[in-house]
């Protein structure tokens, strides 16, 4: 079972060290830019998950460099080093180059449309509005980029950066680059039959990702891409208060149905013949 990530080598390594002494074995594994941690027995998850909230709160408390020479550690050459708390540090730690680079992509439009307009911007990103743009394909998907309010993209990245980075880093590059394609494909192709063509958004892909993960977690726990049930239920209520048009929000809810019916399907064909449920 993967518990966490570090990108700090020995803090990493303390924390093993110190629950060692607890009588309970993690392991490392090296990965691009990061270090995963790894539980081989699940029943020791929830004291596992209490001690390392503990730990992230005080990483340098000496307890943990004096597990480190109880248990003959401590010459692994390895510093002892701060914990990741600038902004960028933990944004870079949780998120791959494709995340990143799309979340710059939508600021970037972002600005774009707080200067030229609207109206503008989507002329040339909105979905296509009949056959003369069907060979501007770049529309097709273009629209996902385009957002609204500063609300509006700070929910959108937000979920990105925290759903869209753990598929890149557990699945692959390849992996969210197809989920991402496909679900922006559908979910405005339904969202323009719903409401035509002035749309726009990262909603209908992050329903995707929310449905993939959740189900690619219940059913492939030892993946580490997940999504907590108290935050699918969430997912859910939303997309009912956005039918009922509570808080007199424009909503795309044709795109976040198709979007989450998109990540459901492709996580269920992905875990075929996978299925190992556990209790979140």
């Amino acid at each position: 079972m993967r518990i966490t990530e570090f990108t700090h080598p020995r803090l990493a390594q303390a924390f093993v060290d110190y629950m060692a002494t607890q009588g309970i074995h993690l392991r490392l594994e090296r990965e691009e830019n990061s270090l995963s941690l790894w539980l081989d027995d699940p029943a020791w998850q929830e004291k596992v998950e209490n001690e390392l909230e503990q730990f992230q709160r005080d990483p340098l408390h000496p307890r943990y460099q004096a597990a480190s020479w109880q248990s003959g550690t401590t010459q692994s050459g390895l510093q002892y080093a701060r914990a990741p708390n600038s902004f960028l540090d933990n944004l870079k730690a949780r998120a791959g180059t494709l995340t990143l680079s799309l979340m710059a992509v939508c600021v970037l439009v972002f600005i774009w449309q707080q200067v030229a307009g609207d109206r503008e911007v989507m002329s040339l990103l909105a979905w296509p509005s009949g056959p003369e743009q069907y060979f501007q394909v770049w529309r097709w998907v273009s629209h996902a980029l385009l957002h609204f309010s500063l609300i509006h993209i700070l929910f959108n990245l937000l979920w990105w950066w925290y759903l869209g980075g753990m598929v890149e880093k557990r699945l692959g590059a390849g992996k969210l680059v197809v989920i991402a394609v496909i679900s922006a494909l559908l979910s405005g192709w339904m969202q323009a039959k719903y409401s035509g063509i002035w749309f726009g958004g990262l909603s209908g892909v992050v329903y995707a990702l929310m449905g993939y993960c959740w189900l690619y977690g219940e059913r492939r726990p030892e993946a580490g891409v997940f999504l907590e049930r108290g935050l699918m239920a969430f997912a859910i209520v939303w997309l009912v208060i956005g039918y009922f048009g509570a808080f007199g929000l424009s909503i795309a809810n044709a795109a976040h149905v198709a979007g989450l019916v998109v990540g459901l399907v492709m996580a269920f064909v992905d875990t075929r013949g996978q299925s190992v449920r556990r209790d979140r």
